[in-house]
């Protein structure tokens, strides 16, 4: 332990300062541009105005096809880059797309699978293309659809890549996550909000994304669970606020060199880690596949450091099949969860080659691998609404966080949580042993970090709420405010440790 932590206190520094942001960087630059507060839905649809993308991501300089479904006669598109820009969270890049209304085609339910998706018409076609370095950066961007009639708006989300762009750090949205809790057309992975609890075994992307389930969620229409949570807990209305959008708030604001991508990329990219030192899994990312935790666990090995931002993460596993309409890749998610044993076609066509590609829980047969191995932690309970408690508050990670006398984080710990298994990873740390009292007894969330053969460091926060304590983004409307000095410093010392390279561990 002491030759540890005298590498992690000359990783994160003495003085424990604040990120060193480079004025020159593409993140600075990008949000020191104007920002344009017109991207917030004031009227939100209830499918009066809707659409999707051919893509959940693509790289800069190719095209973007958008599928718009609208009960008016036009529809006008306005596409934002998000990110912080002085406050006002996004940016302008590409406006005055005025349409023709397309009344498109309602799909129906598979009978056996419930799968359902969209087969219509491409309504604009979006190019990134460009000769100036400043334009089409990646990140997160969201398209504004506004009918020109009723006034009524909705998001179409998709990320922009750079994958030929060296960064320090690449953030993860987790749109396999998005696809599991979307009801649009009546069904979700999830029988509390699909109808009369019919859920669906398979689920497109070939598809709008439904707006929340609480009534003041709809500002997050569209955009999956990047802005607000489409399920909700039925006791835990919290939980609508979303995460994902103010981590990356934060990360631009404090001018972090980042760029961006989905799990469907972490999918099908075996080298989607290179040109990063880190990686971070961000929001709610509970849906992965054999492919993802391989490549994950490649970058890891190659001394990548990872950041588990979120709790429930690699918590079922999925299969990713092509679209049963176009044959693109990628675009049907598989996952039968607790019926996977009896319903699977895996568990049912007798090869036993097949068994690891059986839509279970990670931890159960016959798949038998526990996401603790790859994270430190993992899921233990929900609901949970408390404080984290730092047990730890001494270690080289926490140099420089102004500790309150008890060491709590108020509001941070939930609404899911993950705890430390046995056999988790050689050297495990527990830095945080969070206590919540839950149906007569107590349960814990626990923060961990582990270092891997190959010098990289895995930091779990096990919980769900960190980015809460960054950035208040939905406070006060659909939560309390969670900002917190201290997980603002624990973040920086994190992100500062893994953007390190570590000396690889001698056997």
């Amino acid at each position: 332990m002491v030759a540890f932590a005298g590498f992690l206190l000359a990783a994160i520094g003495e003085t424990a300062s604040p990120p060193a942001s480079d004025a020159a960087s593409p993140i600075s630059q990008e949000n020191a541009r104007p920002g344009d507060a017109d991207w917030v839905l004031t009227d939100p649809a209830d499918h009066e105005v809707e659409g999707y993308a051919s893509a959940t991501s693509i790289q800069r300089g190719e095209n973007l096809h958008l599928y718009i479904h609208s009960t008016d006669p036009r529809v006008t598109v306005a596409i934002y880059r998000m990110g912080w820009y002085g406050g006002s969270g996004a940016r302008l890049v590409q406006g005055g797309i005025s349409l023709p209304g397309i009344l498109q085609p309602m799909p129906t339910a598979d009978p056996v699978t419930g799968l359902i998706e969209c087969q219509w018409q491409v309504s604009y076609t979006l190019s990134t293309a460009t000769d100036d370095p400043r334009e089409w950066l990646s990140g997160v961007y969201l398209a504004k659809l506004t009918s020109t009639s009723s006034g009524k708006q909705s998001y179409i989300i998709f990320v922009l890549r750079e994958d030929d762009r060296p960064s320090d750090m690449l953030f993860q949205s987790s749109v396999t996550t998005f696809q599991a809790y979307n009801n649009w057309g009546g069904k979700s992975t999830y029988p509390s909000n699909s109808r009369d609890e019919q859920w669906a075994r398979k689920v497109s992307f070939n598809r709008p994304y439904a707006a929340s389930q609480h009534p003041r969620g709809g500002s997050g229409t569209g955009a999956g669970e990047f802005l607000t949570a489409m399920s909700i807990h039925p006791t835990r209305s919290l939980s609508t606020a979303g995460w994902e959008y103010n981590m990356v708030r934060w990360l631009e604001r404090n001018g972090y060199d980042v760029t961006y991508s989905t799990d469907i990329d972490t999918h099908s990219r075996t080298d989607f880690w290179k040109g990063h030192k880190a990686w971070l899994s961000v929001g709610h990312d509970e849906y992965w596949s054999q492919d993802m935790r391989r490549h994950v666990e490649g970058a890891r090995d190659q001394g990548v450091g990872l950041v588990f931002f979120p709790a429930n993460t690699c918590y079922w596993q999925i299969r990713l099949e092509p679209s049963t309409i176009t044959g693109e890749a990628n675009r049907t998610m598989v996952s039968y969860k607790e019926v996977a044993l009896t319903e699977d076609p895996y568990a049912l066509d007798g090869d036993p080659s097949n068994d690891h590609l059986i839509t279970v829980q990670w931890r159960d047969q016959p798949v038998n691998r526990p996401e603790h191995l790859l994270l430190g932690v993992m899921f233990e309970t929900v609901p949970v609404e408390g404080d984290l408690v730092i047990t730890q508050p001494a270690h080289p990670l926490f140099k420089g966080v102004p500790w309150s006398s008890d060491h709590r984080l108020p509001g941070l710990l939930g609404y899911e949580i993950d705890r430390a298994f046995p056999k988790g990873p050689v050297g495990l740390e527990i830095l945080a042993h969070s206590p919540y009292p839950r149906d007569g007894q107590v349960v814990y969330g626990d923060m961990s970090l582990y270092q891997a053969p190959s010098g990289a460091h895995v930091f779990a926060t096990g919980t769900i709420q960190w980015s809460w304590g960054l950035d208040d983004y939905n406070a006060p409307a659909l939560r309390t405010a969670r900002t917190s000095e201290a997980a603002q410093q624990i973040t920086r010392n994190v992100l500062e440790l893994l953007t390190r390279k570590p000396p690889r561990i001698t056997p």
